[in-house]
């Protein structure tokens, strides 16, 4: 059974810059596809970002290309979100996951395990 933990999320300005965090515990994480995710207030929780297990291969929503990156340490265990220049839009809980399919998949039920999510809210 896999933990995930998120963290970094906070009240910021439109244009700030946050990194989050997703710690993994009680399961090898270099075997696992790590994926964000988020979800506004009223609306479907949304694709983000994907990493691959070596962290070589990475996919992104449209709307955030150029402005977030994803990453991972598979030493810390640890997957990381860098959202720059944020928006209003971006308000949303975000959630990291895990999933064991060896690809980069955008849809939720790829995905086996779930953080319980940091929030992240934008005032413009």
């Amino acid at each position: 059974q896999v933990r995930l933990v998120e963290s970094g999320g906070g009240l910021v300005q439109a244009g700030d810059s946050q990194r989050l965090s997703c710690a993994a515990s009680g399961g090898t994480f270099s075997r696992y596809t790590m994926a964000w995710f988020r979800q506004a207030p009223g609306k479907e929780r949304e694709f983000v970002a994907v990493i691959n297990r070596n962290g070589d291969s990475t996919r992104y929503l449209d709307s955030v290309k150029g402005r977030f990156t994803i990453s991972r340490d598979n030493a810390k265990n640890t997957m990381y979100l860098q959202v720059n220049n944020l928006k209003p839009e971006d308000t949303a809980v975000y959630y990291c996951a895990a999933g064991q399919a060896n690809a980069l998949y955008s849809t939720q039920v790829w995905y086996d395990y779930w953080g319980q999510g940091t929030q992240v809210t934008v005032s413009s």
